[in-house]
């Protein structure tokens, strides 16, 4: 009978422990990639009353109960902020602390500290690949994320440039029809190219040419255009209206434009064609008019902010308007998660029991994918959580019933000696 004094008292600790343990899950239940504990109790070793064959066995007890964090999938929520992001499915993000230990995470608010660094809501440095050029290669080794927004992107001359439109069948031999191209030098200038389409006698054939203003090339005069050898000169369509001469996928070369600001000339090439073999130019009866012109080149511009897109690319935006793939989230799939331990701040570490955890692109390797400008939240179930602190009181208040009963009995045992 005397050890139902220390029966019920195990029961008491393992009930207490799991309140804390339902205590901590409601108090996450708004913390993002919040992941829910599970209580699990079991029984001490019980001893054989009676002649020892087992007949009878008392149990000494409750075992102080072992947590199992569930690493289910939690909802996920749009936020609309350009930083956060969210797994769906398997893995966690990596990310280091100030003393440079590898901690796991699936919490996805991220922010830029002053230095440029991509950091978690706690301040860990989240790990993946980067290259502010957009040359990211996923195949070297992970390191931290550095953001430099207000880097300065160098300039990139243009070396090919096309023009869609139409040309009207309807035109007459000796009538034009001129649309301007803007163009970049090397240091970032830009230039208008104007090209000019003339009607030739023949049934369905142009001659071309391409002027640039006088006062930007060398030798040239200043309010004069100045002319812009082209090969070839000219552009046949057929009865159809479809561009035949060039035929795919031949374009047309302009000559090396001498500029006068020494900026290293300009070598276009005028893409006639897709690069699916269709034609950018037809022979209709329309006005004749451009649909849509683009160029190879752009300014310099300055890094202004940068996203996580779908897939965790990060995405740099420059006042110019370019946006450019510059990095790539890394993730760790773990094969059996449930054995890391949480060290705070929504971070885990490997334990000794943990596998080794393999690192690569999201999408691969069951690592999951990840969803940009989302969170996802704690998998906390408020209504089981209460459910699960009502069957916890009524165990604990059950236990201490026994060991009132116990005291009771003991007192009149006592008694019997009197």
């Amino acid at each position: 009978m005397f050890t139902s004094f220390s029966t019920a008292l195990s029961a008491l600790n393992a009930h207490s422990t799991a309140v804390d343990v339902v205590g901590n899950n409601l108090a996450n239940l708004n913390t993002p990639g919040f992941k829910t504990s599970a209580v699990a109790f079991h029984d001490l070793v019980t001893q054989s009353v009676g002649a020892g064959l087992g007949e009878t066995q008392v149990g000494f007890g409750v075992a102080r109960p072992t947590t199992l964090r569930q690493f289910t999938q939690g909802a996920i929520q749009s936020t609309g902020a350009t930083l956060d992001a969210a797994i769906q499915g398997d893995g966690f993000f990596v990310v280091r602390d100030n003393a440079g230990a590898v901690l796991y995470t699936r919490g996805g608010h991220l922010q830029v500290n002053k230095a440029g660094q991509l950091l978690t809501s706690t301040g860990e440095r989240v790990q993946g690949w980067f290259d502010i050029t957009g040359a990211v290669n996923t195949n070297a080794p992970i390191g931290d994320i550095v953001i430099p927004v207000g880097t300065l992107k160098a300039p990139r001359a243009s070396t090919a440039f096309s023009v869609d439109l139409n040309l009207d069948s309807g035109a007459a031999a000796g009538d034009t029809f001129s649309t301007p191209v803007q163009v970049f030098d090397s240091l970032g200038n830009a230039h208008v190219v104007t090209l000019t389409f003339t009607r030739d006698a023949a049934p369905g054939a142009w001659t071309v040419s391409a002027t640039i203003p006088g006062d930007e090339v060398s030798g040239g005069t200043p309010g004069q255009p100045s002319t812009v050898n082209v090969t070839p000169a000219g552009i046949e369509f057929d009865e159809n209206g479809a561009l035949v001469t060039p035929a795919p996928p031949d374009g047309i070369q302009l000559e090396s434009i001498t500029l006068a600001n020494n900026a290293a000339p300009l070598e276009l090439y005028w893409n006639l064609y897709t690069p699916q073999g269709a034609a950018r130019l037809t022979q209709f009866a329309q006005p004749s008019a451009p649909s849509a012109n683009e160029q190879d080149g752009w300014p310099p511009a300055q890094l202004v902010r940068a996203g996580i897109g779908d897939g965790g690319v990060i995405l740099a935006q420059y006042d110019n308007g370019q946006q450019i793939v510059v990095g790539q989230l890394a993730m760790a799939n773990i094969r059996n998660p449930e054995s890391l331990i949480a060290v705070g701040s929504n971070n885990y570490q490997l334990s000794a029991r943990s596998a080794n955890p393999a690192i690569g692109l999201p999408g691969t390797g069951g690592r999951g994918t990840i969803a940009g400008g989302a969170i996802e939240y704690s998998t906390t179930d408020i209504a089981r959580e209460f459910t699960n602190l009502i069957v916890l009181q009524r165990g604990y208040q059950a236990n201490s019933r026994v060991v009132t009963t116990v005291d009771e009995l003991s007192q009149e045992t006592i008694n019997l000696k009197r």
